[in-house]
């Protein structure tokens, strides 16, 4: 790591933690709305909608430390780019979340289970990873791994369209389903957004 005789500003750390740890929240409330009768799923829909605002407010927090400091721990763009991917990937659970309930849907494809559980475990492996950019250590595995979890959400994403285009549903129903894998595939993109900006991070500031 470069040596620095410049104090810098490490209260993104923090933040960056504080967005992961929401993140992991909103895959707990995914992982609930797969176990959940659509009575249910209203209630669901609502604290996951609190998480999302709860996401909005630490990169808005972000983004404000960011206009406010003078020295960053690292590039500029990188902040916005990280943060940005944090919020996108919350954006996305929550819109699955959202539409499960407007669309009013009684069952959802088998395989969507694969899907969250993907999105679970990167969810898990963000928020473990995030404190790491304190030092700039055990990240690696990090970015490998979520990379991998992204190609596994890739093939069951493409297993799910084959499924919804068998003949099984009406064309109604292939819209509705196929929108909200499509919009599960969009968070395990933006997974992978966050983990190639950290490896970015890291390479530059080794």
């Amino acid at each position: 790591m470069r040596f620095r005789l410049t104090p810098r500003e490490t209260s993104f750390y923090d933040m960056f933690a504080a967005s992961a740890d929401n993140i992991v929240t909103g895959s707990k409330l995914l992982m609930e709305l797969l176990g959940a009768d659509s009575s249910a799923r209203a209630e669901i829909a609502e604290r996951m909608r609190a998480a999302e605002h709860a996401g909005d407010d630490a990169t808005h927090a972000i983004f404000h430390q960011l206009n406010s400091s003078f020295i960053t721990p690292f590039d500029r763009e990188d902040i916005y780019r990280l943060a940005s991917s944090l919020d996108d990937i919350m954006d996305f659970m929550e819109e699955a979340v959202d539409l499960v309930v407007l669309y009013q849907v009684d069952e959802l494809p088998k395989g969507v289970e694969q899907q969250i559980e993907v999105l679970a475990r990167a969810a898990e492996l963000t928020a473990e990873a995030m404190p790491n950019l304190r030092t700039m250590t055990n990240l690696t595995e990090y970015w490998i791994e979520v990379n991998r979890l992204e190609n596994q959400a890739d093939q069951i994403h493409r297993r799910l369209l084959a499924h919804l285009f068998n003949g099984k549903y009406d064309a109604i129903e292939v819209l509705k389903l196929k929108q909200i894998v499509d919009v599960l595939e969009e968070a395990a993109d933006a997974f992978e957004h966050v983990a190639n900006t950290v490896e970015t991070i890291a390479v530059k500031e080794s």
